[in-house]
């Protein structure tokens, strides 16, 4: 696994996979969607452990959850945080921020 990101479509989640062949080089990204409500992806850090905080970035900024993660807690807002700031529908508490 190369990357793992997530963005936010406004009427469902997703996370993208970026996975490279090391041995012929060859790429895909595969799109998983999940439900703006109650977004959960499995964790995928037992196959690939390097997508430990890239899971715990998606989950801090857009608030998918992913069962099976090892130690899954916000990695980049204050623990106290309010919401989850990449998402289309964040409203800030403080309007300066």
């Amino acid at each position: 696994m190369r990357n793992l990101s997530g963005t936010d479509q406004e009427t469902h989640l997703e996370v993208i996979y970026h996975l490279i062949n090391l041995n012929t080089r060859a790429e895909v990204a595969v799109r998983v969607k999940t439900d703006r409500e109650a977004p959960s992806i499995a964790s995928v850090t037992p196959i690939w452990p390097t997508a430990d905080w890239n899971e715990r970035e998606v989950y801090d900024l857009l608030g998918i959850d992913f069962p099976g993660h090892p130690d899954l807690r916000r990695i980049m807002m204050p623990d106290d945080w309010v919401g989850h700031p990449l998402r289309k529908d964040y409203v800030p508490l403080d309007s300066e921020v």
